[in-house]
């Protein structure tokens, strides 16, 4: 049995794949007579390629029963998909370079305060989420020919900590 331990999300671990989407060591600026603050450049969106539109929704996951059995992976050839959370709950994301390649694998815990933007074509695990009811921004593309997914011969099993 394959075994699969996720590692702190950092953008230093994750950038093969794209981009942890966090305030931490951005640079904030002051706006609205000082009564907010905005950081600028915290992730690439990369969708509107071929005059397509970018795509703003909310998604709603629920948990997966343990143990996490990762059995299918998903990529998206024509943009990125960005993943933020919208409350303060730990979550867990699956990448690989090569889904029929157990050693390409790599997965991460991430903070209710990370999100992610996964590049254009990178393999990934759909959400992994701790608890009900558990609420994420998606940014991506509105096309229905943007979704690759492959199911695996043999699962691989996520170690939970």
């Amino acid at each position: 049995m394959q075994r699969l331990t996720p590692q702190p999300l950092t953008k230093a671990t994750f950038a093969r794949f794209g981009d942890v989407v966090e305030t931490d060591g951005a640079a904030p600026i002051e706006i609205n007579q000082g009564f907010a603050r905005r950081c600028n450049g915290l992730a690439v969106i990369d969708v509107t390629s071929g005059g397509a539109a970018v795509n703003i929704s909310l998604f709603e996951a629920k948990p997966r029963p343990l143990p996490i059995e990762i059995k299918l992976m998903e990529r998206h050839p024509l943009g990125s998909q960005l993943f933020m959370p919208l409350q303060d709950r730990p979550w867990l994301v699956v990448v690989c370079d090569d889904p029929r390649d157990a050693a390409s694998y790599c997965a991460f815990a991430a903070s209710g305060r990370q999100g992610v933007n996964y590049a254009r074509n990178v393999w990934h695990h759909p959400l992994l989420v701790f608890d009900e009811a558990s609420r994420f921004m998606v940014v991506d593309r509105i096309s229905a020919d943007n979704l690759e997914e492959l199911w695996l011969e043999q699962p691989l099993f996520l170690s939970i900590l």
